[in-house]
């Protein structure tokens, strides 16, 4: 039974690498203080109105910075979320906030809508990133300062998450503790090809050269597909020191169950080997395996490494207070994890919003996706 212990074994080491990882973990930084700021673009793309949402674009406009303006998207005229947007203008009058009803028939309505908005921003860099997500203060500065480095391409930045029930703590705990790591661990490998949706900042001309956001218009992971892009032009990747927010809000179990499993299955049409190898990260389940043969050694220090692990990035790295108080939900949510992987093997069609999609296995949306009755 000796041969259980090595899973376990493997998915300590995994969890070693995180320490490691969170250890050397070095967000980029502006070249100088004294250097002029470069006017922004803010492209928002809206479907609906998430938690938190007016929180969440008041924390863009009350933002510090010389010269920005920001432009919401939306292919719904009657979209919920156009009467905050509405009263943004209202309060703050002197900044470009500008509303576009845009038609679109690319399979990713997101893509189709970020292209209309490029087309009529006023300014050489761009910044795009969910509705749902909160900023702190000085934001706009430290997302922007790293591409004062000209072999920068885009900005990204880690994320945490609230959550208002069970289900949705138990997600939010993933993202804190399994995400994240998940992401510092590729950048310490030198995988750096990817960029988050929670904030990708870059220059116009780079998105001309790699043909605009129509070129991404037919893939799910538009977010993963336009950092490749950037980044095969010989362009870096680069974080910024900043973690923002997201809210997921009061989802029932089958809605985090099906956001989940969009997410698992979209990673592996878009990075497939990387989301087969995710197998051995479910320090969890081989824990309970080789205690269950009982290697104890190897399932104790699989468990203890994981947990010490998930808390330093959770905590330490991305500031998220509630992995604090959920700590000990961690094996929990990591054999709720290991479910969801083992779904996402199977199957090609995800929930997104109102839609249900088809995806190809090279990650693009079969064309013929329609809307939900």
């Amino acid at each position: 039974m000796i041969w259980l212990a090595i899973p376990a074994i493997a998915a300590a080491a995994y969890y070693g690498l995180v320490m490691i990882a969170a250890a050397r973990w070095r967000p980029a930084r502006g070249a100088s203080r004294d250097n002029p700021l470069p006017p922004l673009s803010i492209l928002k793309p809206i479907h609906g109105r998430d938690p938190r949402f007016y929180e969440a674009i008041l924390s863009h406009a009350a933002q510090d910075y010389p010269e920005f303006e920001i432009l919401f998207g939306t292919t719904t005229p009657d979209d919920p979320a156009l009467q905050d947007i509405v009263r943004l203008q209202r309060e703050f009058p002197g900044l470009r906030i500008e509303i576009a009803i845009v038609s679109t028939t690319v399979p990713n309505a997101k893509v189709g809508v970020l292209a209309e908005l490029a087309r009529r921003a006023r300014h050489s860099v761009l910044l795009v990133n969910d509705s749902d997500i909160v900023v702190e203060p000085g934001y706009l500065r430290a997302v922007t300062a790293p591409l004062e480095d000209p072999g920068v391409g885009v900005v990204t930045c880690l994320y945490r998450a609230g959550a208002d029930s069970w289900a949705s703590r138990f997600e939010a705990l993933g993202i804190a503790t399994e995400f994240a790591p998940s992401v510092l661990v590729a950048r310490l490998l030198g995988v750096a090809e990817f960029a988050l949706g929670s904030t990708m900042v870059f220059r116009a001309a780079v998105l001309e050269r790699i043909g605009g956001f129509g070129t991404i218009a037919n893939y799910l992971a538009d977010d993963y597909q336009l950092g490749r892009r950037i980044a095969q032009l010989g362009y870096r990747i680069e974080f910024a020191p900043v973690v923002v927010e997201t809210d997921l809000g009061g989802g029932s179990w089958a809605q985090t169950w099906r956001h989940q499993l969009r997410w698992s299955r979209t990673i592996r049409v878009s990075r497939s080997a990387g989301y087969y190898g995710y197998v051995v990260t479910h320090a969890t389940l081989w824990g309970l395996v080789a205690l269950g043969a009982h290697q104890w050694q190897a399932g104790v220090a699989a468990l203890a490494v994981r947990v010490v692990a998930g808390v330093w990035v959770g905590a330490g790295i991305l500031g998220d207070r509630k992995v604090l108080r959920d700590f000990w939900l961690i094996p929990l949510r990591d054999l709720f994890g290991f479910a969801v992987w083992a779904a996402g093997i199977f199957g090609n069609t995800v929930q997104w919003r109102d839609r249900q999609l088809k995806l190809r296995p090279d990650g693009r949306i079969f064309d013929g996706a329609r809307p939900r009755d």
